[in-house]
């Protein structure tokens, strides 16, 4: 009798476990809803194609999905990540390694929401938090151009480093669940069009929160939109620190007009700053195909942002008096750096970038002013021609220490309160960075 009592006792405690395990696979497994199902026959009218094709420059599609000297879209670049490295995959309309059998709910649940057929969970690296955001026609026509517009690339996909088992990817659904949104953007009433359209380029397609937003500790990002104050208030990624695009003066735009922003977008380089680091490969493939409609947009409302000042401080103002001769660094940047960015700091606008007042100058952070120094800068090309003057690579001309005395040297004068930088921290990423290469990855969709 104890035995059949002990028996019903386990069975009903085992009765909430089995509906639980039932419901959590039923979760991980499940495909996401999408407004393309049933399957709806494809349709690539020529218009829809071409406009898919722009949609694509508004996302950057090509800086993960390219490499230099491969077929567009063939995927392959290597992504770090903290379990191990990733590579970006095959997106040309290749049947075999590529998207040729995606039927466009597929594609659909694979952008905005992460999920390729079968229910394989991609890796957030892929940015649908942000292409959620899209609108149903975007995701038409962006459907059109990969499946009509892209030639099909032959291109097997390589496996991720990542071990087991850490490589499941079930665990991603129960991510999504806590940081992935699922609906697309919805204009804000109190706003005028040209803002509504800034900010769904910003949070959606263009997904500048990847880069800018400062990410928790599991890895998501802090904010998505502009309801929180962390969105695009800069963060630390890849070895670069990618700078506020709030209204602060001295970590982000607060000290850029409207017009500025623009300029940078189009053309890569205003009287502020130069596109370097990651931003080159956003500018070179992305920005400067934008319409200038939807980059006065973006302008707008990267100005409607509010700064912080408790985090940011007093505004940057140029200082004369702190110029020291004697100082550690000063000698090196005498001969090695103010050729191209003046003696007084205020460099060649809008060819070499000021180091005086510059973001990377400013901030605590010193990923950037190292990473720069050490590697040097990708080619910017602009409107297909390449540009004349980039920053040299000095990590086979300068040492740890010195590149950390020089860059101490900048980040005191002329008014800039960076803070030192630690020879250690150079080191550590000489070891983890490699130059810059001069051979851009390019697209020339058609």
């Amino acid at each position: 009798m104890n035995n059949r009592r002990f028996a019903r006792t386990v069975g009903w405690l085992a009765l909430p476990c089995v509906i639980a395990a039932g419901l959590m696979a039923w979760y991980v497994t499940r495909q996401p809803a999408t407004p393309f199902e049933p399957a709806q026959a494809a349709s690539f009218d020529p218009a829809q194609v071409s406009r898919g094709e722009y949609v694509a420059r508004l996302s950057d599609c090509v800086a993960c999905h390219s490499l230099p000297d491969k077929a567009p879209f063939a995927g392959g670049l290597e992504m770090a990540t903290p379990l191990g490295a990733i590579h970006a995959t095959n997106i040309t309309p290749d049947p075999t390694h590529g998207i040729g059998t995606y039927s466009l709910a597929d594609f659909d649940r694979a952008v905005r929401h992460g999920v390729a057929p079968g229910g394989r969970r991609l890796y957030p690296a892929m940015p649908y938090p942000s292409y959620a955001k899209l609108s149903d026609d975007d995701i038409k026509a962006m459907y059109a151009f990969f499946m009509k517009g892209v030639q099909p690339a032959n291109q097997p996909n390589i496996p991720s480093d990542i071990p087991w088992p850490l490589n499941m990817r079930w665990p991603i659904a129960l991510w999504n669940g806590l940081f992935a949104p699922t609906a697309t953007y919805a204009a804000n009433p109190n706003q005028d069009a040209l803002w509504n359209r800034g900010a769904y380029i910003v949070q959606g397609p263009g997904h500048c929160g990847s880069c800018h937003t400062p990410r928790g500790l599991a890895f998501n990002e802090k904010a998505l939109d502009d309801s929180g104050k962390p969105f695009l208030a800069g963060a630390l990624l890849d070895g670069w620190y990618a700078p506020s695009l709030r209204q602060d003066p001295n970590s982000g735009l607060g000290r850029w007009s409207e017009p500025e922003i623009v300029q940078f977008l189009k053309t890569g380089r205003n009287q502020h700053a130069v596109v370097y680091g990651s931003m080159t490969e956003a500018f070179n493939n992305s920005t400067q195909f934008m319409a200038d409609d939807d980059l006065a947009a973006i302008a707008r409302y990267l100005k409607s942002l509010p700064g912080d000042p408790q985090r940011d401080g007093t505004p940057w103002q140029y200082v004369t008096a702190d110029a020291r001769p004697d100082a550690p660094g000063a000698h090196t940047y005498a001969t090695r750096c103010a050729s191209c960015h003046g003696a007084d700091g205020k460099g060649q606008p809008e060819w070499m970038p000021p180091l005086a007042g510059a973001t990377s100058a400013l901030v605590k952070e010193t990923a950037s002013a190292i990473n720069i120094t050490l590697n040097g800068a990708q080619r910017v090309v602009a409107a297909g021609v390449p540009d004349a003057y980039r920053m040299p690579a000095f990590r086979e001309q300068l040492s740890d220490q010195e590149i950390a005395d020089v860059l101490t040297y900048v980040r005191g004068t002329w008014g800039n309160q960076g803070g030192a930088v630690d020879a250690k921290a150079v080191g550590k990423l000489r070891g983890h960075t490699d130059p810059a290469s001069s051979s851009p990855i390019i697209l020339h969709m058609r």
